[in-house]
Protein backbone atom coordinates (compact mmCIF):
# COMPACT_ATOMS: atom_id res chain seq x y z
CA UNK A 1 0.00 0.00 0.00
CA UNK A 2 1.23 3.31 -1.10
CA UNK A 3 1.93 5.69 1.74
CA UNK A 4 0.08 9.47 1.23
CA UNK A 5 0.58 12.67 2.40
CA UNK A 6 -1.68 11.75 5.23
CA UNK A 7 0.74 9.74 6.50
CA UNK A 8 2.47 10.73 9.76
CA UNK A 9 6.59 10.72 10.07
CA UNK A 10 8.41 10.32 12.65
CA UNK A 11 12.27 11.84 12.25
CA UNK A 12 14.96 11.28 15.14
CA UNK A 13 18.27 13.22 14.71
CA UNK A 14 18.32 16.81 13.42
CA UNK A 15 21.94 17.37 13.29
CA UNK A 16 23.67 18.94 10.17
CA UNK A 17 22.27 16.26 8.07
CA UNK A 18 19.31 15.46 9.63
CA UNK A 19 17.48 18.58 9.83
CA UNK A 20 17.72 19.73 6.19
CA UNK A 21 16.07 15.95 5.18
CA UNK A 22 13.31 16.25 7.64
CA UNK A 23 12.53 20.15 6.49
CA UNK A 24 12.28 18.41 2.43
CA UNK A 25 9.86 16.10 3.93
CA UNK A 26 7.78 18.74 5.68
CA UNK A 27 7.97 20.89 2.57
CA UNK A 28 6.21 18.31 0.80
CA UNK A 29 3.34 18.28 3.14
CA UNK A 30 3.86 15.41 5.67
CA UNK A 31 3.00 15.70 9.03
CA UNK A 32 6.35 15.32 11.09
CA UNK A 33 6.90 14.97 14.22
CA UNK A 34 11.13 15.52 15.67
CA UNK A 35 13.14 14.25 18.65
CA UNK A 36 16.25 15.15 19.10
CA UNK A 37 18.64 15.15 22.25
CA UNK A 38 19.22 18.97 21.81
CA UNK A 39 16.31 20.67 21.26
CA UNK A 40 17.36 24.04 19.75
CA UNK A 41 18.95 21.78 16.85
CA UNK A 42 15.02 21.49 16.03
CA UNK A 43 14.03 24.57 16.38
CA UNK A 44 13.83 25.74 12.68
CA UNK A 45 11.42 22.91 11.57
CA UNK A 46 9.36 23.83 14.99
CA UNK A 47 8.96 27.28 13.31
CA UNK A 48 8.14 25.77 9.88
CA UNK A 49 5.30 23.36 11.56
CA UNK A 50 7.20 20.78 12.90
CA UNK A 51 5.75 18.65 16.31
CA UNK A 52 8.22 18.43 19.16
CA UNK A 53 8.36 15.15 20.69
CA UNK A 54 9.75 14.42 24.21
CA UNK A 55 11.47 11.22 23.57
CA UNK A 56 11.48 8.57 21.01
CA UNK A 57 8.53 6.35 22.09
CA UNK A 58 6.04 10.08 21.83
CA UNK A 59 7.60 10.37 18.37
CA UNK A 60 7.36 7.05 17.15
CA UNK A 61 4.42 5.56 19.11
CA UNK A 62 1.34 6.46 15.85
CA UNK A 63 4.25 7.11 13.06
CA UNK A 64 3.98 5.29 10.22
CA UNK A 65 7.03 6.16 9.22
CA UNK A 66 10.02 6.96 11.48
CA UNK A 67 13.35 8.19 10.07
CA UNK A 68 16.78 7.70 12.14
CA UNK A 69 19.75 10.01 11.27
CA UNK A 70 22.04 9.72 14.49
CA UNK A 71 25.85 9.84 15.27
CA UNK A 72 27.07 5.86 15.39
CA UNK A 73 26.53 2.49 15.47
CA UNK A 74 25.56 2.20 18.96
CA UNK A 75 23.17 5.20 19.07
CA UNK A 76 21.26 3.27 16.15
CA UNK A 77 21.14 0.14 18.65
CA UNK A 78 20.03 2.40 21.41
CA UNK A 79 17.71 3.82 19.80
CA UNK A 80 16.27 0.65 17.77
CA UNK A 81 17.06 -1.83 20.14
CA UNK A 82 17.03 -0.08 23.88
CA UNK A 83 13.89 -1.27 25.70
CA UNK A 84 12.58 2.09 25.23
CA UNK A 85 13.48 1.83 21.49
CA UNK A 86 11.92 2.21 18.33
CA UNK A 87 11.20 -1.43 17.48
CA UNK A 88 8.73 -2.09 20.81
CA UNK A 89 7.06 1.49 20.68
CA UNK A 90 6.69 1.46 17.11
CA UNK A 91 3.18 0.26 15.77
CA UNK A 92 2.23 -2.54 13.72
CA UNK A 93 2.87 -1.97 9.85
CA UNK A 94 5.67 1.04 10.61
CA UNK A 95 8.43 1.59 8.64
CA UNK A 96 11.81 2.59 10.15
CA UNK A 97 14.82 3.90 7.33
CA UNK A 98 17.53 4.30 9.38
CA UNK A 99 19.69 7.04 7.33
CA UNK A 100 22.74 6.70 9.47
CA UNK A 101 26.14 4.90 8.12
CA UNK A 102 26.10 1.92 10.25
CA UNK A 103 27.06 -1.61 11.22
CA UNK A 104 25.56 -3.77 7.90
CA UNK A 105 25.17 -6.80 10.89
CA UNK A 106 23.21 -4.25 13.11
CA UNK A 107 21.10 -3.49 10.24
CA UNK A 108 20.46 -6.76 9.55
CA UNK A 109 19.56 -7.85 13.04
CA UNK A 110 17.29 -5.16 13.16
CA UNK A 111 15.22 -5.67 9.82
CA UNK A 112 15.29 -9.32 11.04
CA UNK A 113 13.61 -7.97 14.31
CA UNK A 114 10.90 -5.49 12.99
CA UNK A 115 9.76 -8.77 10.09
CA UNK A 116 8.65 -10.90 13.43
CA UNK A 117 6.11 -8.27 15.00
CA UNK A 118 5.28 -6.82 11.30
CA UNK A 119 7.39 -4.20 10.87
CA UNK A 120 9.68 -3.10 7.97
CA UNK A 121 13.43 -2.00 8.68
CA UNK A 122 15.31 -0.42 5.70
CA UNK A 123 19.01 0.14 6.09
CA UNK A 124 19.34 3.46 3.95
CA UNK A 125 22.39 5.47 4.32
CA UNK A 126 23.03 8.57 2.33
CA UNK A 127 25.47 10.22 0.06
CA UNK A 128 26.01 13.84 -0.81
CA UNK A 129 26.81 15.36 2.37
CA UNK A 130 25.55 19.07 3.55
CA UNK A 131 24.99 20.49 0.50
CA UNK A 132 22.71 17.72 -0.76
CA UNK A 133 20.86 17.37 2.29
CA UNK A 134 20.15 21.15 1.93
CA UNK A 135 19.68 20.75 -1.80
CA UNK A 136 17.28 17.65 -1.73
CA UNK A 137 19.33 15.99 -3.62
CA UNK A 138 21.28 13.08 -2.31
CA UNK A 139 22.00 9.59 -3.02
CA UNK A 140 19.72 7.17 -1.02
CA UNK A 141 21.93 3.72 -0.98
CA UNK A 142 18.62 1.20 0.46
CA UNK A 143 19.19 -1.89 1.77
CA UNK A 144 16.32 -3.68 0.09
CA UNK A 145 15.18 -4.14 -3.67
CA UNK A 146 13.10 -1.82 -5.82
CA UNK A 147 9.42 -3.80 -5.09
CA UNK A 148 10.01 -3.28 -1.21
CA UNK A 149 10.69 0.50 -1.08
CA UNK A 150 7.94 1.43 -3.80
CA UNK A 151 5.10 2.18 -0.54
CA UNK A 152 7.28 4.87 0.49
CA UNK A 153 9.39 5.50 -2.46
CA UNK A 154 8.06 9.37 -3.30
CA UNK A 155 8.69 10.07 0.34
CA UNK A 156 12.03 9.15 -0.17
CA UNK A 157 12.32 11.40 -3.20
CA UNK A 158 11.40 14.56 -1.07
CA UNK A 159 15.12 14.67 -0.23
CA UNK A 160 16.92 12.66 -3.14
CA UNK A 161 17.46 12.76 -7.21
CA UNK A 162 18.78 8.85 -6.97
CA UNK A 163 18.00 5.63 -5.05
CA UNK A 164 19.89 2.43 -5.19
CA UNK A 165 18.24 -0.54 -4.22
CA UNK A 166 21.09 -2.88 -3.12
CA UNK A 167 18.77 -6.05 -2.84
CA UNK A 168 18.54 -7.16 1.13
CA UNK A 169 19.34 -5.60 4.36
CA UNK A 170 23.00 -4.69 5.35
CA UNK A 171 23.37 -4.41 1.88
CA UNK A 172 22.70 -0.44 1.84
CA UNK A 173 25.62 -0.04 4.68
CA UNK A 174 28.41 -2.34 3.09
CA UNK A 175 27.75 0.12 -0.60
CA UNK A 176 27.89 3.05 1.43
CA UNK A 177 31.00 1.65 3.13
CA UNK A 178 32.36 1.16 -0.34
CA UNK A 179 31.61 4.65 -1.22
CA UNK A 180 33.62 6.32 1.79
CA UNK A 181 36.81 4.18 1.56
CA UNK A 182 36.75 5.88 -2.51
CA UNK A 183 36.28 9.10 -0.93
CA UNK A 184 38.49 8.72 1.82
CA UNK A 185 41.45 7.77 -1.01
CA UNK A 186 40.34 10.45 -3.29
CA UNK A 187 41.02 13.17 -0.27
CA UNK A 188 44.32 11.97 0.97
CA UNK A 189 44.81 12.24 -3.19
CA UNK A 190 44.36 15.99 -3.00
CA UNK A 191 45.83 16.57 0.14
CA UNK A 192 49.41 15.13 -0.89
CA UNK A 193 49.10 16.63 -4.67
CA UNK A 194 48.42 19.93 -2.64
CA UNK A 195 51.12 19.28 -0.31
CA UNK A 196 53.74 18.56 -3.17
CA UNK A 197 52.48 21.66 -4.84
CA UNK A 198 53.19 24.31 -2.07
CA UNK A 199 57.00 22.64 -1.64
CA UNK A 200 57.48 22.49 -5.02
CA UNK A 201 57.00 26.33 -5.48
CA UNK A 202 53.67 26.26 -7.58
CA UNK A 203 50.56 27.84 -7.21
CA UNK A 204 48.67 25.47 -5.66
CA UNK A 205 44.79 27.20 -6.70
CA UNK A 206 46.10 27.05 -9.84
CA UNK A 207 47.56 23.37 -9.94
CA UNK A 208 44.42 22.35 -8.55
CA UNK A 209 42.34 23.91 -11.61
CA UNK A 210 44.60 21.60 -13.68
CA UNK A 211 44.16 18.98 -12.23
CA UNK A 212 40.42 19.32 -12.17
CA UNK A 213 40.29 19.22 -15.74
CA UNK A 214 42.32 16.20 -16.35
CA UNK A 215 41.55 12.18 -15.24
CA UNK A 216 42.90 12.92 -11.41
CA UNK A 217 39.81 14.73 -10.65
CA UNK A 218 36.97 13.93 -8.25
CA UNK A 219 33.89 15.67 -6.42
CA UNK A 220 36.31 15.76 -3.22
CA UNK A 221 38.93 17.61 -5.29
CA UNK A 222 36.50 19.88 -6.76
CA UNK A 223 34.73 20.68 -3.63
CA UNK A 224 36.57 20.01 -0.87
CA UNK A 225 40.14 21.17 -1.72
CA UNK A 226 38.76 24.65 -2.54
CA UNK A 227 37.78 25.21 1.45
CA UNK A 228 41.21 23.63 2.66
CA UNK A 229 43.11 25.94 0.59
CA UNK A 230 40.64 28.93 1.66
CA UNK A 231 41.36 27.60 5.28
CA UNK A 232 37.78 26.54 5.70
CA UNK A 233 37.26 23.53 7.86
CA UNK A 234 33.84 24.44 8.64
CA UNK A 235 31.50 20.98 9.01
CA UNK A 236 29.75 19.21 6.40
CA UNK A 237 30.71 15.78 7.64
CA UNK A 238 32.22 15.72 10.89
CA UNK A 239 36.00 14.67 10.67
CA UNK A 240 35.33 12.00 13.62
CA UNK A 241 32.21 10.27 11.88
CA UNK A 242 34.14 9.86 8.63
CA UNK A 243 36.88 8.07 10.99
CA UNK A 244 33.77 6.27 12.48
CA UNK A 245 32.52 5.38 8.69
CA UNK A 246 36.47 4.01 7.70
CA UNK A 247 36.94 2.10 11.07
CA UNK A 248 33.38 0.38 9.79
CA UNK A 249 34.66 -0.63 6.90
CA UNK A 250 37.84 -1.71 7.74
CA UNK A 251 35.71 -3.91 10.24
CA UNK A 252 34.07 -5.15 7.19
CA UNK A 253 37.18 -5.77 5.72
CA UNK A 254 38.24 -8.18 8.36
CA UNK A 255 35.36 -10.33 8.61
CA UNK A 256 36.09 -11.07 4.72
CA UNK A 257 39.36 -11.84 5.24
CA UNK A 258 40.44 -8.93 2.95
CA UNK A 259 43.17 -6.22 3.42
CA UNK A 260 42.28 -2.74 2.63
CA UNK A 261 45.85 -1.04 2.20
CA UNK A 262 44.58 2.71 1.02
CA UNK A 263 41.73 2.22 3.57
CA UNK A 264 44.47 1.64 6.80
CA UNK A 265 46.32 4.59 5.44
CA UNK A 266 43.18 6.55 5.67
CA UNK A 267 41.94 5.66 9.17
CA UNK A 268 45.33 6.46 10.73
CA UNK A 269 45.01 9.99 9.23
CA UNK A 270 41.60 10.69 10.14
CA UNK A 271 42.43 9.06 13.75
CA UNK A 272 45.65 11.25 14.01
CA UNK A 273 43.09 14.32 12.76
CA UNK A 274 40.52 13.59 15.71
CA UNK A 275 43.49 13.12 18.41
CA UNK A 276 45.10 16.41 17.89
CA UNK A 277 41.84 18.69 18.31
CA UNK A 278 40.13 18.19 15.13
CA UNK A 279 37.37 15.57 15.27
CA UNK A 280 34.87 18.57 14.87
CA UNK A 281 35.98 19.70 11.88
CA UNK A 282 34.76 19.09 8.62
CA UNK A 283 37.05 16.21 6.58
CA UNK A 284 38.49 18.75 4.46
CA UNK A 285 40.52 19.54 7.83
CA UNK A 286 42.82 16.67 6.98
CA UNK A 287 45.35 18.93 4.56
CA UNK A 288 45.74 20.47 8.47
CA UNK A 289 48.01 17.34 9.37
CA UNK A 290 50.67 18.49 5.99
CA UNK A 291 50.66 21.87 7.24
CA UNK A 292 53.56 24.04 9.41
CA UNK A 293 52.81 24.10 13.13
CA UNK A 294 51.55 27.77 12.94
CA UNK A 295 48.63 27.22 10.44
CA UNK A 296 47.88 23.97 12.21
CA UNK A 297 47.22 26.08 15.50
CA UNK A 298 45.83 28.98 14.41
CA UNK A 299 43.10 26.61 13.13
CA UNK A 300 42.92 24.50 16.31
CA UNK A 301 45.39 21.78 16.22
CA UNK A 302 46.78 20.74 19.05
CA UNK A 303 49.98 18.42 18.80
CA UNK A 304 50.77 17.93 22.62
CA UNK A 305 47.46 15.94 22.53
CA UNK A 306 48.79 13.22 20.18
CA UNK A 307 52.11 12.96 22.77
CA UNK A 308 50.15 12.81 26.16
CA UNK A 309 47.79 10.52 25.34
CA UNK A 310 50.45 8.20 23.93
CA UNK A 311 53.01 8.78 26.38
CA UNK A 312 49.65 7.17 28.97
CA UNK A 313 50.71 4.02 26.89
CA UNK A 314 47.11 3.02 26.53
CA UNK A 315 45.19 4.64 23.68
CA UNK A 316 41.17 4.23 24.14
CA UNK A 317 38.58 4.99 21.78
CA UNK A 318 35.15 5.49 23.66
CA UNK A 319 31.76 4.10 23.33
CA UNK A 320 31.83 2.89 19.50
CA UNK A 321 32.86 6.08 18.44
CA UNK A 322 36.21 4.66 16.32
CA UNK A 323 35.50 1.03 15.49
CA UNK A 324 31.37 0.75 15.96
CA UNK A 325 31.78 -1.73 18.88
CA UNK A 326 34.69 -3.72 17.34
CA UNK A 327 37.23 -4.79 20.05
CA UNK A 328 40.59 -4.51 18.76
CA UNK A 329 44.08 -6.06 20.65
CA UNK A 330 47.44 -5.78 20.65
CA UNK A 331 47.72 -2.65 18.75
CA UNK A 332 45.64 -3.48 15.90
CA UNK A 333 42.91 -1.12 15.10
CA UNK A 334 40.43 -2.35 12.41
CA UNK A 335 42.92 -2.96 10.32
CA UNK A 336 46.29 -3.86 11.98
CA UNK A 337 47.45 -0.19 12.14
CA UNK A 338 50.32 0.32 14.58
CA UNK A 339 51.59 3.83 14.54
CA UNK A 340 54.73 4.06 15.91
CA UNK A 341 56.77 7.43 16.70
CA UNK A 342 53.82 9.64 15.04
CA UNK A 343 55.00 8.20 11.32
CA UNK A 344 51.93 8.58 9.05
CA UNK A 345 51.45 9.05 5.65
CA UNK A 346 52.98 5.77 4.32
CA UNK A 347 55.53 5.71 7.08
CA UNK A 348 57.45 8.81 6.46
CA UNK A 349 59.63 9.94 9.63
CA UNK A 350 58.70 13.81 10.64
CA UNK A 351 60.41 15.85 13.33
CA UNK A 352 59.50 18.46 15.48
CA UNK A 353 55.78 17.60 14.84
CA UNK A 354 55.71 18.15 11.42
CA UNK A 355 53.43 15.44 10.10
CA UNK A 356 53.23 14.83 6.32
CA UNK A 357 55.04 18.57 5.51
CA UNK A 358 58.17 18.28 7.85
CA UNK A 359 56.81 17.08 10.92
CA UNK A 360 58.75 14.96 12.67
CA UNK A 361 58.02 13.52 15.88
CA UNK A 362 61.95 12.11 17.13
CA UNK A 363 61.60 11.58 20.86
CA UNK A 364 57.99 9.77 21.06
CA UNK A 365 58.95 5.97 20.05
CA UNK A 366 55.75 4.82 21.42
CA UNK A 367 55.13 1.30 21.68
CA UNK A 368 51.47 1.85 23.46
CA UNK A 369 48.33 -0.46 22.61
CA UNK A 370 46.18 0.90 20.43
CA UNK A 371 43.24 -0.21 22.30
CA UNK A 372 39.08 0.04 21.25
CA UNK A 373 37.07 -0.05 23.63
CA UNK A 374 33.40 -1.11 23.43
Amino acid sequence: MLLGKSSKIAFIGTGIMGAPIAEHILDAGYDVTVYTRTQSKAEGLLAKGAHWADGVVNAVTDADVIFTMVGYPSDVEDVYLSSGGILRASKRGAWMIDLTTSSPQLARDIHDAAEIDDKHAIDCPVTGGEAGAKSGTLTLIAGAKEKDIEPIRALLETFSAKIYCMGKAGMGQIAKLCNQISLASCMIGYADAMALAQQGGLDVKQTLEMIASGMGSSRALQELAPKSLEGDFTPGFLAEHFRKDIALALAQSEDLDITLPGTETAFALFDMLCQVGGSRMGTQALTLLYSDEQTGTAAGIDWSLLDSEEEECGHHHEDHDCCGGHHHEEGDCCGNHHHEGHDCCGNHHHEGHDCCGGHHHDSHEHTCDHHHKH
